[in-house]
């Protein structure tokens, strides 16, 4: 049998405070929240470490979940990776309601970098209060630019799996985005 995955279930990560979360992404994000479960032991392990697991709506039949862990350390990020690399990244509709989102996170006392251009999209960046980065990216790439990316996208993976160099078949992507800023 080949499995055939049908999008994300949800995604999990942890929480400092399940209320201050949903609330979080509540407000800023307009995300619904769905649901919640709490346990005193763990389904699939049966240890005892009691959590609450909250499931927000972020859109497009897409969960976005979380876990508060009371009786456990303190959470924190990991240290071995940058902190721009570990983030969560939801789409927008346009460039339009990407430009109004940062408007508003800011009108908000929220720290928001960018837009930063990609090429094929836009975005902006800013933390959650546990200390997620969150991305909004809004597409405006073509039909021909993707095609063109996937059709490379073996080729640049070889490339980089021998050399951990940079390949530059999609050099191109770049010289289009320092064309636009000039």
């Amino acid at each position: 049998m080949t499995i055939k995955t049908d999008g994300f279930h949800h995604v999990a990560y942890r929480c400092r405070d399940a209320k201050e979360t949903v609330e979080f992404y509540q407000k800023h994000l307009n995300m619904d929240f769905q649901l919640a479960i709490a346990e005193d032991h763990v389904p699939s392990t049966g240890a005892y470490d009691p959590y609450m697991h909250i499931f927000l709506d972020a859109g497009n039949n897409n969960v976005l979940a979380f876990f508060e862990l009371p009786e456990q350390p303190d959470m924190d990020r990991d240290r071995n990776t940058p902190e721009w690399v570990q983030h969560i990244a939801l789409r927008v509709g346009s460039l339009d309601e990407l430009l109004a989102a940062k408007e508003s996170l800011e009108a908000a006392g929220i720290d928001v970098l960018g837009p930063t251009h990609h090429g094929i999209f836009k975005s902006i960046y800013f933390f959650d209060p546990n200390g997620h980065r969150l991305e909004l990216a809004a597409n405006i790439h073509t039909a021909d630019q993707m095609k063109q990316l996937k059709s490379v996208a073996p080729d640049m993976l070889a490339e980089w799996s021998e050399t951990k160099k940079a390949p530059r078949h999609a050099a191109w992507l770049h010289e289009k985005i320092a064309e636009e800023t000039q």
